[in-house]
């Protein structure tokens, strides 16, 4: 294979390239995957590979970061969009994520140092783009953004891990595209009225778990 172009505009549109389809490979196939196998995949070498990356759990980190990006980037747009128009864009658009939400599944099954790193960046975004929502109206403030974000986090991968294990176990080989929109229509409805309009009829359960969690004054 000739030896690509070194200038930047070049060197940068290859090794998006190679990370784009990294994302994509690791997610059909497993973090077990190697550099060549990707290199075949980009139709580049192994060796580019490395050269951008330095190793495969290095080119692995870079993708990490592009995952959180778009999904960063996504949410963001949605809570500073006026009205509900950014939201309903993105339903729109979800078959565009398979690759990406594919390459999560995988990296949460995989466990270990990366995955929980992945998550608590999650966490920390989400965090971010709450208060976006916050400060454009759309969202009621928390008495525990940290918290709020936490919940929200456990709850949204949780249900995207169970319902996709369920689904792989039911049918095999998944198709994510199609996996993903399925589960928007199932949950889509529910959550919006659950969000929007709760579930309690009162404040009694929030009032008293906030009574009880309340310091108690020392006595003089």
């Amino acid at each position: 294979m000739p030896a690509e172009p070194t200038t930047p505009d070049r060197d940068l549109t290859t090794r998006a390239r190679i990370r784009d389809t990294a994302i994509r490979v690791f997610g059909e196939q497993g973090f077990v995957t190697g550099v060549r196998a990707i290199a075949t995949a980009a139709g580049v070498s192994p060796g580019l590979v490395n050269h951008h990356f330095g190793s495969k759990d290095g080119l692995r980190a870079e993708c990490d970061a592009h995952v959180l990006e778009i999904i960063r980037e996504q949410k963001a747009q949605a809570m500073s969009t006026p009205g509900p128009a950014g939201a309903i864009a993105a339903l729109s658009e979800l078959e565009q994520y398979a690759p990406v939400v594919a390459y999560m599944v995988r990296s949460f099954q995989a466990g270990g140092r990366l995955a929980e790193s992945l998550f608590e960046h999650m966490v920390a975004d989400t965090e971010e783009y709450l208060a976006i929502g916050v400060r454009s109206g759309k969202l009621r403030a928390s008495r525990d953004p940290k918290a709020r974000a936490r919940y929200l986090t456990l709850n949204n991968v949780g249900a995207l891990l169970l319902y996709l294990q369920i689904r792989a176990d039911r049918e095999g080989a998944l198709d994510y595209a199609t996996a993903i929109r399925d589960l928007s229509d199932e949950i889509t409805l529910p959550a919006l009225e659950m969000y929007a309009e709760g579930i309690f009829t009162d404040s009694s359960l929030l009032d008293a778990f906030l009574a009880a969690d309340a310091p108690t004054e020392e006595m003089p």
